[in-house]
């Protein structure tokens, strides 16, 4: 079993960059592959992350070998359906509060053939939902993977960043990469996402 990114951002942003890179520790570098990367600088910088193609995952797979999590799908992910199939494929998109649907519109639609699946109500990160795929993935069932919706990262004193997205829960503390609480500490300008 691996993982697939399909990354469908128009721009590679550092919060972007830093779910990849969380991800790829989260699942194995060998274990990841982030596919529709077209630009040369993103190629560059991904490729020292995972194994990077610059074709769409539908080019370089049979979908009836994949599932694509998709928060919208009917059906939820269980572990006897990955055992028959090869590779999870993850929307590489940056959430919406209320969620839009891209996943649907951007990845599901372009796999009509392959699996999808919801790994909860909620929309998770990427690095979350590779999180999820990978503990199903070892036979986990979703109940057995505690989640917690919303985070509140605090800033300052008097000030902090509410996350809406949906965070697995290991050892009672959510699972979130350090290099993206440190960037949302940083000072920003609105709209640096």
């Amino acid at each position: 079993m691996f993982f697939i990114i399909e990354h469908l951002e128009p721009k590679m942003s550092e919060w972007l960059y830093i779910e990849y890179l969380h991800a790829a520790r989260i699942v194995g570098r060998d274990k990841l592959l982030i596919t529709n990367v077209r630009k040369k600088s993103e190629f560059y910088r991904l490729s020292k992350l995972a194994r990077v193609e610059r074709k769409r995952t539908r080019e370089l797979f049979k979908q009836s070998e994949l599932v694509v999590l998709d928060p919208r799908a009917k059906k939820k992910l269980s572990p006897a359906e990955l055992k028959r199939k090869r590779a999870v494929v993850i929307g590489g998109i940056l959430g919406e509060e209320p969620p839009l649907g891209r996943t649907k519109e951007l990845l599901t639609k372009s796999l009509p053939r392959a699996s999808a699946r919801n790994i909860g109500k909620f929309q998770f990160a990427i690095d979350g939902a590779a999180y999820m795929a990978k503990q199903v993935s070892e036979g986990k069932s979703l109940k057995e993977v505690p989640v917690q919706h919303g985070l509140e990262v605090h800033i300052s004193k008097g000030h902090s960043v509410l996350l809406p997205y949906a965070y697995p829960i290991v050892g009672g503390k959510p699972i979130i990469s350090r290099q993206l609480i440190a960037y949302l500490k940083r000072p920003w300008p609105l709209g640096r996402r």
